[in-house]
């Protein structure tokens, strides 16, 4: 699994945890029960206490906008830009030229891949500033 690979799933990860217990973490008065739920259908409420919102708010959230924010902005580079898409569609077309249809191939795929995680990061960008604005920004 590749880096981008790992941070995205990384980031839906800590975007599923943070608006899991999104809807208790304001409403949490003892930090004591931080023990998950279960519900009535069978899914578990996770709940945060204080602290941990405390901590989400100030520590975490900041990550994780800063490398989504990088992670697109260099997949959406330019061909100059290392790792973007167009910086391997260049590769792709100088591979090529030089007779290697499978590898230029490999690399178009890859590049398709890539600007499939945009819409991924960008959702997982937008859980961030969602918890944010409703838990951290109202305190």
């Amino acid at each position: 699994m590749n880096r981008t690979s790992r941070i995205v799933v990384g980031g839906a990860l800590v975007g599923s945890v943070l608006f899991a217990g999104a809807g208790m973490a304001a409403a949490q008065e003892d930090p004591s029960t931080t023990e998950p739920a279960p519900s009535g259908d069978g899914s578990v409420t996770i709940t945060l206490s204080p602290e941990q919102v405390t901590r989400l708010c100030e520590k975490r959230l900041p990550r994780i906008e800063k490398r989504t924010t990088k992670l697109v902005e260099r997949i959406q580079g330019d061909e100059n830009t290392r790792g973007s898409a167009d910086w391997l569609r260049a590769r792709a077309a100088s591979e090529r030229e030089a007779g290697r249809e499978e590898t230029a191939k490999q690399l178009e795929e890859r590049a398709e891949r890539r600007e499939g995680f945009v819409d991924e990061l960008d959702k997982i960008n937008q859980w961030a500033v969602d918890f944010r604005t409703e838990h951290c920004e109202s305190k």
